[in-house]
């Protein structure tokens, strides 16, 4: 079929920016030339370029729970094989697999929130401040 829309830096058919490319940026879903966060984890009011107000916008624990789910199953996984494998003991288990999980729950956490704020104001727009 051919879509080239399905890439990250492709528009939607009406034009619009792609969320998963703002999302994954983290920029704004309207522009994609602000950025979307001020800190780690906190949403910017307003963006600086295009003035869309964030003020609404409420990712929840969605990007929490996708988290949970893919670094659960990744680590997990992964910690299984080597046990079966290798037969590690518990220490060095802890050793690796704690901190593993950790790093990639914090590194997953701000690219999943914006996405899942861009997808917001993709699907819901009246309620993030971006009209009809």
């Amino acid at each position: 079929m051919g879509d080239d829309r399905l890439g990250l830096n492709a528009a939607s058919e009406t034009g619009e920016l792609s969320p998963w490319a703002a999302g994954l940026a983290g920029r704004c879903p309207r522009c994609g030339r602000g950025s979307l966060f001020s800190g780690f984890l906190s949403v910017v009011p307003r963006c600086s370029v295009c003035g869309l107000d964030l003020s609404a916008q409420d990712s929840g624990d969605g990007p929490v729970a996708f988290i949970i789910l893919l670094v659960g199953f990744a680590v997990v996984g992964a910690a299984l094989v080597v046990e079966v494998a290798y037969a590690w003991p518990i220490w060095l288990h802890l050793v690796v697999w704690l901190p593993l999980g950790l790093l990639l729950s914090l590194a997953l956490m701000r690219p999943l929130k914006a996405t899942l704020i861009a997808l917001q104001y993709r699907h819901r727009r009246d309620t993030l401040g971006g009209g009809a």
